[in-house]
């Protein structure tokens, strides 16, 4: 007797499409949210989103955003502080083109993002679901789509088939969250998001078999001769940037600089790397630190002097860096030497350190560190009389001084609350007067796209309901941060945020770059810099009020800390807030 053939594993069982085993495999991820910016490659998703809620089914929370600026800061703000990757759903070539600043940011200060991009159809036809059936699709098939973001990516991938689509998504996360963390790029078909698979086919990969690669810590011996050498320091300085992307590398810092008497220096700083009240903190300038030091450590940090402008290691000063990214691997060329070059977590590399250290005979080390802790008391207290002779100047009428604002800030502001700064040259005056204190409640980006603090602001937010989110930008980075889709995002999903904006009616970094190079130019001598914004009207409120948000503007210091007040009580009734406050032309 012949017997019938049996059906194959998945032939009686459930069938679904390549999009809803995508939506599963985010969830299985532990994907919250999906930022997206829609089209028609996206048919599909939509169609399965949809089939979801209505079936009641859990689903990650779809953010829709009008601007994929927004999307990709958004999704880059949540995972600042959470530390976990978010999805950003894009529109093809367009889309992903527009994507491009937001992932340079992410991928330059190390976060992780999981874009998914839609391609158009390959099928003219109608040979297969989800063949061409627009004039656009063939206006959005470049040769090479991936070359739009390939900079800024650490893997790129297109999803030729939607079996193995989990398995996919679950090495793109793997990737985006390996130290050291950065975006990811998928992109797939309208026909690939149709097919239909069965249940069984399509497997799950747990993240215990397949999750991401952390950095660790060093061998005794190498922890051993950097304990060794901080022991015989005279004047030991640390430069960071980004190491407080760890809350527990920012405390093994401070108890290493206060056990061994260490200047630490915050450069370039895109994470609050020290709390900014701890004896040990040394400021934001490397210059006059470095300047005689004998050992520098160099924490977690890309660029931690500009030898152009004159800032040189001291002679025979022996330099270790230890870092999450030490070669630099994303910039083509890099100049900074050092003796021991060692990848790894500072936070567990630092905790090494501290133990070895710890096990040292003491001799005369204690009565060293303490008087170098003194110095370090003694260089504060002036760093503090300094910031209060500029905090004095409140500036006068349409010429705020951005110092006072700062400081009628800061009086105002609860440790927990989050600043992100975009000041770009008045981010100092917000690293020297807004004084954060906790692990993950100063954010700024470590890129060179403008734009991203309103975006960031919301997706931390999202992150964070229950902290207020102050946002410092300058008015030409508020252009660049496409205003109505914040706020538009920002009303739709009730994430009130208060964004400062710095108004000197321009682009004060493109006179300040002309004049190192040209200080005796003709556009030094004309004032002719391109870079005035100012128009006869300028009331950014207004953008914001259109969404639903209150504006509102001050050019007096003495209508300033009023002006506040207002703002932060209308975020904690619900309203996202802008105050523009006029700090005199550039």
């Amino acid at each position: 007797m012949t017997l019938p053939p049996q059906p194959s594993s998945g032939s009686m069982a459930a069938r679904h499409s390549t999009a809803h085993y995508l939506l599963e495999a985010l969830l299985e991820l532990g994907i919250d949210h999906i930022f997206a910016n829609l089209g028609t490659d996206h048919v599909s998703l939509i169609e399965e989103i949809a089939r979801w809620q209505a079936e009641g089914r859990h689903c990650p929370h779809l953010v829709l955003c009008p601007h994929e600026n927004v999307a990709v800061h958004m999704a880059g703000g949540y995972a600042a502080v959470t530390g976990r990757a978010q999805a950003v759903l894009v529109h093809v070539d367009v889309g992903s083109a527009n994507a491009a600043l937001g992932l340079h940011n992410l991928f330059r200060r190390r976060t992780p993002l999981l874009l998914l991009a839609g391609r158009a159809p390959v099928t003219l036809h109608g040979e297969m679901p989800g063949s061409r059936d627009h004039y656009v699709h063939y206006m959005q098939d470049p040769f090479d789509i991936a070359s739009l973001v390939r900079p800024f990516v650490k893997w790129e991938y297109d999803l030729a088939q939607g079996i193995n689509v989990k398995e996919v998504l679950r090495r793109m996360h793997s990737v985006a969250q390996s130290a050291p963390a950065g975006p990811a790029y998928l992109t797939m078909t309208r026909e690939v998001l149709a097919q239909d698979w069965p249940a069984p086919d399509v497997r799950s990969y747990a993240e215990v078999d397949y999750g991401a690669v952390h950095r660790g810590g060093c061998a005794p011996e190498t922890a051993g001769e950097i304990a060794r050498r901080l022991h015989a320091a005279h004047k030991p300085v640390v430069v960071t940037s980004y190491l407080g992307r760890s809350a527990e590398a920012v405390r093994q810092l401070e108890a290493l600089a206060l056990e061994a008497g260490i200047c630490v220096i915050e450069y370039n700083v895109s994470d609050l790397n020290l709390r900014r009240d701890a004896i040990v903190h040394g400021g934001f300038d490397p210059g006059s630190a470095i300047d005689g030091a004998d050992l520098i450590l160099l924490l977690d940090v890309d660029v931690p002097w500009l030898t152009q402008h004159g800032v040189k290691a001291g002679q025979g000063a022996w330099i270790a860096h230890i870092d999450v990214d030490v070669i630099k691997q994303g910039l083509p060329m890099w100049g900074f030497p050092s003796h021991l070059r060692l990848e790894g977590e500072c936070a567990v590399i630092l905790r090494q350190v501290r133990e070895a250290l710890g096990a040292l005979p003491g001799g005369d080390f204690p009565q060293r560190v303490q008087a170098r802790i003194a110095a370090l008391e003694a260089a504060q207290r002036q760093r503090s009389s300094q910031r209060a002779v500029a905090v004095a100047r409140h500036g006068e009428r349409s010429a705020i001084g951005v110092e006072y604002l700062c400081h009628c800030l800061d009086r105002l502001l609860r440790p927990e609350d989050v600043v992100v700064n975009e000041g770009v040259r008045n981010a100092g005056a917000v690293l020297n007067h807004i004084g954060r204190t906790l692990p993950g409640t100063y954010i700024s980006s470590a890129g060179g796209g403008l734009g991203y603090s309103g975006a960031m602001a919301l997706g931390i937010r999202l992150a964070l309901p229950d902290r207020r989110i102050v946002q410092i930008v300058g008015d030409g980075s508020f252009h660049l941060g496409t205003p109505t889709s914040v706020y538009a995002v920002a009303q739709q999903y009730d994430l009130p945020i208060l964004t400062v904006v710095l108004d000197n009616g321009g682009w004060a970094a493109v006179k300040n770059a002309t004049l190192l190079v040209y200080p005796d130019g003709v556009a030094a001598d004309t004032g002719q810099f391109q870079s005035r914004l100012a128009g006869p009207v300028r009331r950014f409120g207004d953008v914001a009020a259109a969404f639903g948000a209150y504006g509102e503007a001050v050019e007096d210091p003495a209508d300033l800390a009023a002006a506040l007040e207002r703002c932060l009580r209308a975020i904690e009734q619900g309203r996202s807030a802008l105050l523009q406050v006029a700090i005199g032309p550039h």
